[in-house]
């Protein structure tokens, strides 16, 4: 199994710390407001890795965080003239249910900032105990020169960051790039510390989180391309200067969503909340559809076509279920032994394999949807049609798809027979009425 690793810019065979399970940490929402269909892409995406491990009876132990204390959540407070907890509260609520309609795993670790301030502080005070960080007027800042490292990940060097304009200019600072650990503020929520009455930044969030859920580096840590710097490139600094490693030993990074050309962004205003998106699963294949390092271009008539996709793998897989259960003849257990299934099935575990290609492991689920077809207009072959149901419910579990199929009662069962009969008998009315009913069931 490979994946490419962001730190080393290549493409590197996996190998997990311990064996059999993946630690994982996803950055998640700072929590006020709704999601965007941007911010649902590394949702869906490490979700569908996750799943992939899984299958590969990999122990995942998955965290991700919501940043629930922020500039951005006092500003909505005083908006909506609310406390700041409750209106993180209702987002990080808002945020679940948006995974959970796009079959997202919600079962996992999910750390509060504010929850962890006690370890946050102790963390930073190491840093200065350590001179990695000094204070200056109740702030604490990261001093970025002493890790010799900075900038591996998003390959760029110090001196044409202190040139850059992302640098903010702070007189306080011994150096322009040295970054806030602490923050000394009365507004909004604040807590209290050696250093100040405060908050903490932003960087600092995570790498403590990670610390203090998993107790030292983990296997993989993923978010969005746009975090590459200076978020995890400053999770990286503190990780060298606290325990000499760097957070992860494998860092990966989603490409963004684009529309129109133009980046999905709240600040931007174009954005396309989750929420306002009836068709949930047509959206997870798209999330899916292009390879997670490509940037991804989203429009009407783009989403359109994926809809038309998911209303196929739909329609297909509903007829195969429905196929076997009406008579008795579903075998889950069933070994999948007929070449053109397993080549398909191989083709998706290699794309997988090779880096989470999902653009390639859906080209195979589409080829065996065609296969599925091909099947069915042929004479009842229920061994054939068994292998084709668990091939399908394999590559669907692993992408997340979710379809609402239901088994058959022995009333619906029965009126299937008598449909059949009535064709038989050339008994059209009867078996008009037969097929409407099976036909509002959704069985044939």
């Amino acid at each position: 199994m490979k994946i490419y690793n962001s730190y080393t810019d290549s493409i590197e065979e996996f190998k997990t710390k311990h064996p059999n399970q993946v630690n994982m940490y996803v950055c998640g929402p700072t929590v006020y407001n709704f999601i965007h269909i941007g911010n649902a892409r590394p949702a869906v995406f490490f979700d569908t890795v996750r799943r992939y491990f899984e299958s590969k009876n990999y122990k995942v132990n998955f965290a991700s965080n919501f940043t629930d204390v922020d500039d951005k959540i006092i500003k909505k407070a005083l908006e909506e003239n609310k406390p700041e907890l409750e209106i993180s509260s209702f987002y990080i609520d808002a945020y679940l249910n948006d995974l959970e309609s796009l079959n997202c795993k919600t079962d996992y670790t999910k750390p509060k900032v504010t929850e962890y301030m006690k370890p946050i502080i102790k963390y930073i005070s190491n840093l200065v105990n350590k001179g990695y960080a000094y204070k200056i007027n109740g702030d604490v800042y990261f001093r970025v020169t002493k890790v010799k490292e900075y900038g591996a990940l998003s390959n760029r060097k110090i001196d044409d960051l202190i040139s850059g304009s992302r640098v903010d200019i702070n007189d306080d600072k011994e150096n322009p790039l040295d970054f806030t650990l602490w923050k000394q503020t009365n507004e909004g929520l604040n807590f209290d510390s050696p250093f100040s009455k405060g908050r903490p930044g932003w960087h600092t969030e995570c790498v403590v989180m990670i610390d203090s859920i998993f107790g030292e580096e983990i296997d993989i840590h993923g978010g969005g391309s746009d975090l590459k710097f200076p978020h995890h490139e400053n999770e990286i600094a503190q990780g060298r200067a606290t325990h000499n490693h760097r957070v992860a030993r494998y860092w990966m990074h989603n490409g963004r969503l684009n529309m129109k050309n133009t980046k999905m962004s709240k600040s931007l205003g174009n954005v396309i909340l989750v929420k306002n998106v009836y068709e949930k699963m047509p959206l997870r294949y798209f999330l899916l559809s292009t390879h997670y390092r490509t940037p991804l271009s989203y429009s009407e008539d783009v989403f359109s076509m994926y809809i038309k996709e998911w209303e196929k793998l739909e329609k297909t897989y509903k007829a195969l279920f429905f196929k076997l259960d009406i008579i008795n003849e579903m075998n889950p257990n069933i070994d999948i032994t007929n070449e053109q299934i397993i080549r398909e099935v191989n083709s998706f575990k290699e794309a997988m394999d090779n880096d989470f290609n999902t653009a390639n492991a859906i080209t195979s689920l589409q080829a065996l949807l065609k296969i599925t077809n091909i099947t069915l207009r042929q004479k009842d072959n229920f061994d054939i049609l068994n292998q084709l149901l668990k091939a399908l419910n394999y590559m669907i579990d692993i992408l997340g798809f979710k379809l609402e199929v239901n088994k058959i009662s022995n009333e619906d069962r029965n009126t299937y027979q008598k449909w059949k009969e009535a064709r038989k008998n050339k008994d059209f009315k009867s078996a008009d009425q037969y097929r409407e009913i099976l036909m509002e069931k959704g069985i044939i």
